[in-house]
């Protein structure tokens, strides 16, 4: 299996990711997923910083693929995603059904784990158009994976979410800058105030959910470092990391080392602890709600 670096969910500011991509060229990772997925109003870097950026993680060494917005509003935003549909050097990750039409028959694509592949017909007839790579939407069990992959087409690799705030879903509102009482038109940029989201409680005090300007996410970090076993014998091609503000070069060399038998599962699910700052979640791995917890340690 091989391990792959997702797209920042988060609004960082220039430098930081300029800092962050400068040592992800050093990470033992074999993908690299760049842009921006989640809102078009953070600029941090533009298309053609993009590029740059992409042209030396290939230099590097890395596989690079450039990532989709998943949710378009605007016409200014449907003419970027041409513009990346047709850039001619990198695979696209469609994270909306807009880009899997722009890239059908015309480049070979990845599929985000924001696109409803739920079936093994919608997995052959993206097959038959050019997909080259799917994500397992995270809201799918290991249960729903195994059948998923006794039809997977020849030729189409599988990758799973394994690390990270789970996106849950996204609005046309921006519950960020609500939060802060501004209007969307006018957010002033506060998602640069929370490199991590904005946590949300319940009435109890208790940890609940992440707001990211218009995308919502679990509060724990799923992982699944404990189901890297399970995931090889379902024929699993590609583990996913998500990024977080901190640290996360360590949790890359956890899972690298986990997934080359350089560390037992239990001694992994240690190491990790101190990384996610509200605990773990696997619940959708097992069939049950996400926010749960299910593996032991």
């Amino acid at each position: 299996m091989r391990l792959a670096l997702g797209p920042v969910l988060y609004y960082w500011a220039r430098d930081d990711l300029l800092a962050f991509y400068e040592a992800a060229a050093q990470w033992p990772v074999d993908i690299v997923y760049l842009g921006e997925t989640v809102c078009s109003k953070r600029r941090s870097f533009g298309f053609e910083d993009w590029l740059r950026v992409a042209d030396q993680l290939t230099a590097a060494g890395k596989e690079v693929v450039l990532s989709t917005l998943a949710l378009l509003e605007a016409e200014s935003e449907l003419k970027t995603l041409r513009r990346l549909c047709a850039n001619g050097q990198y695979m696209v990750e469609a994270n909306d059904l807009g880009a899997v039409h722009l890239l059908s028959g015309k480049a070979p694509f990845v599929t985000g784990p924001t696109v409803n592949l739920y079936n093994p017909a919608t997995l052959r007839l993206l097959a038959e158009r050019g997909l080259k790579r799917w994500t397992l939407p995270i809201e799918l069990s290991r249960d729903t994976l195994e059948q998923m992959q006794a039809e997977r087409p020849a030729g189409v690799e599988t990758e799973v979410f394994a690390y990270g705030r789970l996106p849950l879903t996204l609005s046309a509102r921006c519950f960020t800058a609500r939060s802060h009482n501004l209007a969307k038109d006018d957010c002033q940029y506060r998602c640069l105030d929370d490199p991590d989201g904005r946590l949300m409680r319940t009435q109890e005090g208790q940890p609940f959910l992440v707001i990211n300007g218009i995308q919502t996410m679990s509060a724990p970090t799923c992982n699944l470092i404990g189901e890297i076993d399970t995931m090889r014998r379902l024929g699993v091609d590609v583990v996913r990391i998500s990024p977080q503000s901190y640290r996360t070069g360590e949790v890359i060399a956890i899972y690298h080392a986990a997934l080359h038998g350089q560390m037992e599962a239990a001694e992994a699910r240690e190491a990790l602890q101190p990384l996610m700052p509200l605990g773990a979640c696997d619940g959708y791995w097992h069939g049950t709600a996400g926010m749960h917890r299910v593996a032991i340690g």
